[in-house]
């Protein structure tokens, strides 16, 4: 018996797609220390162009929270791996806190030339209202993603900034040249040729600032990381206009005390009053 001499009720049934199967298809799950990816999502800042080869920017990335790197007296580090299937890389993940959790009483000064357009969120922040200091840590972390694009751009040894996403800044990590996370300036103990290439480099990187009429703000060997024979800038939020901040100046010439007496007390004789008039000289 051929296929068309049997009845209709006995034909094998075709499988054909259902339009209003609701069936619910799970889809991957995640762990509770993991998130997708919101790189270039709407409200999602991303860093500059081009960017660079190592970042992962696919929309199916999974970001898997690896533990905290470092605490500060406005946020928090912590290392994020971003994960596909064919590829992954760990982050460090700059994370601000509201105001009330912060330990950073200097906002007004830096923030002298800053101002906030939007008169809701002023009156918020002068009544220091929830939504205030969400404001206040959204501004910071602003700053600093922003400054971070435009000096990264400019050529300055600062880490490749990645992504904002509301207080979070996701941005290169920093290493050394075993792979392992980058140590402070202040925790290394250079001997002399390293120590003059260390200042050549920061001289370089602070005259680029003066240049641009900007200060770091709260430059210091703690903020300033050693990659091999490469040092790298980093926390950058503060930094200031050295001509439009009332208090621009006095930021300058704090950073480069606290620099030239580091690299000083090491054997290598970089005068502060000097810097500080170089680096002056270059702004105007």
């Amino acid at each position: 018996m051929h296929r068309h001499d049997l009845p209709d009720e006995q034909l094998p049934r075709q499988a054909h797609p259902d339009p209003f199967d609701f069936t619910f298809i799970p889809t991957v799950d995640l762990d509770d220390d993991q998130r997708w990816s919101r790189y270039d999502e709407i409200g999602v800042l991303t860093g500059p162009e081009p960017v660079p080869d190592w970042v992962i920017t696919a929309s199916g990335a999974i970001e898997t929270e690896l533990g905290i790197l470092k605490t500060g007296k406005e946020a928090d580090v912590f290392l994020l791996e971003r994960a596909t299937d064919d590829a992954a890389t760990v982050l460090a993940a700059k994370r601000y806190r509201e105001a009330e959790h912060r330990q950073f009483h200097r906002d007004a000064g830096y923030s002298d030339a800053r101002k906030t357009r939007n008169t809701r969120d002023r009156r918020a922040m002068a009544k220091h209202t929830a939504h205030g200091r969400s404001v206040q840590a959204g501004q910071w972390a602003g700053a600093e993603f922003g400054t971070l694009c435009e000096l990264w751009e400019a050529g300055l040894p600062v880490p490749y900034p990645i992504q904002l996403d509301g207080t979070e800044i996701l941005m290169e990590l920093i290493t050394d040249r075993d792979g392992e996370v980058a140590p402070r300036l202040a925790q290394t103990r250079p001997d002399h040729d390293q120590l003059r290439n260390y200042w050549d480099q920061l001289h370089q990187a602070m005259a680029v600032l003066a240049g641009r009429q900007q200060a770091h703000g709260d430059l210091s060997p703690f903020n300033i990381l050693a990659a091999g024979d490469r040092l790298v800038i980093i926390d950058v939020p503060q930094v200031v206009d050295i001509v439009g901040n009332s208090n621009g100046m006095d930021f300058l010439a704090r950073d480069c005390r606290n620099v030239c007496n580091w690299f000083a007390t090491r054997g290598l004789p970089v005068d502060a009053e000097e810097v500080l008039a170089e680096l002056i000289s270059y702004a105007w």
